[in-house]
């Protein structure tokens, strides 16, 4: 019998109640002013720095800060209340930090309730239906109401309980921290291996861009894009949409044209696809360039040309006479092809959800999900409750 199992008979033979959170918790938001950055003071929390609130980079005058009725201290917790709800993080610091009315102030009742319980709780399956139900998802951006913040019910089993689940969890994350740390290290050294293989020659000569593609925006609109769809739709970020039409049949290389993506943001496409009206595609059409060989050199070297010559207005954006005459070294197809080779694998190992450390990653995270939903459905009934989903992923108790 596990020590949870014997606190769980010993402490709460008949389950525990589920508590509505303003009972147990206050519940405060943040500024509505817009911010006025300095810089240096008080660190500025929002919902872009979340996960690490002191890393951010922003900072508001003293004297704002002291307008605040309700400063963060440790063992509060950040939440989320607009964009991605429920994201929370716990003040493990004494350090001062002030925060946006994006973000919920949670101040737990550490009397009856553990702050990383509370963390673990909110994230959980049933918090998560409970926000959902009360989130404004026709606003613009999606948000929750403060005062429909305190309405969600948590589980709350006394206090032994919350921390042997805390224990439990939290070395599940510290060990997707650990492999995540792991992952980062590689992909610096995939960079690095990147770069140097890229580095162009001084006997290898050098042609604009323009030269060797053909280089077009879409005709798509953001609003246009699917979740299910027969192609993909390439907009201006990581994610790739999908539509019932394509505008594109060839091997390109697309990149945003504007917006936080510029320079960050790159895919490679074979076959038919669509287009955002404000992203580049790049078709090479010169047989002694590899598509695949550009695709990674543009990767390596576009961002440090762009920052030189890049548009800045108040969105930064790139203007199709930087993109053609953009500088691209062009050495023998024997060497293309080694250099395809090398970082085709490098990158497979650290990108490549089906196998190393990413599938690693992401097991772990499957597995702390399912033991995060089902240690807090445990502790409030006593009985593992599933969803279908974890039914189909495990079946067996094992906390």
């Amino acid at each position: 019998m596990s020590r949870l199992d014997e606190l769980i008979q010993e402490l709460c033979p008949n389950g525990v109640e589920f508590i509505t959170l303003n009972k147990i918790c206050g519940v405060y938001d943040g500024t509505h002013q817009t911010p006025k950055y300095t810089d240096s003071g008080i660190k500025f929390a929002s919902v872009e720095n979340i996960e690490e609130p002191y890393a951010t980079e922003k900072y508001i005058s003293i004297a704002d800060y002291e307008k605040y009725k309700i400063k963060p201290q440790r063992n509060d917790l950040l939440m989320t209340r607009i964009g991605s709800i429920g994201v929370c993080t716990v003040i493990e610091s004494d350090e001062p930090l002030a925060y946006y009315v994006s973000l919920a102030l949670l101040r737990p009742d550490n009397k009856v309730l553990n702050s990383r319980y509370l963390k673990y709780a909110i994230e959980s399956l049933h918090c998560r239906k409970e926000l959902r139900k009360r989130t404004l998802v026709n606003a613009v951006p999606i948000k929750i109401n403060m005062g429909d913040i305190g309405k969600i019910t948590v589980p709350l089993p006394p206090l032994e309980v919350q921390s042997e689940i805390v224990r439990i969890l939290d070395n599940f994350t510290e060990l997707t921290a650990e492999l995540t740390a792991e992952l980062t290290a590689r992909k610096k050294q995939y960079e690095f291996y990147r770069d140097e293989l890229l580095k162009p020659a001084s006997e290898i000569k050098t042609v604009p861009l323009a030269d060797i593609a053909d280089i077009s925006t879409g005709s798509s609109n953001t609003n246009e894009g699917l979740d299910e769809g027969k192609y993909p739709f390439f907009v201006r970020s990581q994610e790739v949409r999908r539509k019932n039409e394509y505008e594109f049949d060839e091997t390109a290389i697309i990149t945003a044209g504007d917006g936080v993506g510029v320079g960050k943001v790159f895919h490679y496409v074979k076959g038919k696809y669509a287009l955002h009206q404000r992203a580049y595609r790049i078709h090479i059409n010169n047989d002694d360039v590899l598509p695949k060989y550009f695709f990674y050199y543009m990767k390596s070297a576009f961002m440090p040309y762009i920052e030189k010559t890049m548009f800045q207005g108040s969105v930064p954006s790139i203007r199709r006479p930087m993109l053609n005459a953009f500088p691209v070294p062009v050495p023998a197809l024997d060497a293309q092809k080694r250099i395809v080779e090398f970082l085709d694998n490098f990158e497979k190992i650290c990108n490549d959800l089906n196998i190393g450390l990413p599938a690693e990653i992401e097991a772990r995270q499957k597995q702390y999900e399912f033991y995060r939903d089902a240690l807090l459905t445990y502790a409030a009934t006593g009985k593992i409750i599933l969803t279908d989903r974890q039914t189909d992923r495990q079946t067996d108790r094992r906390a």
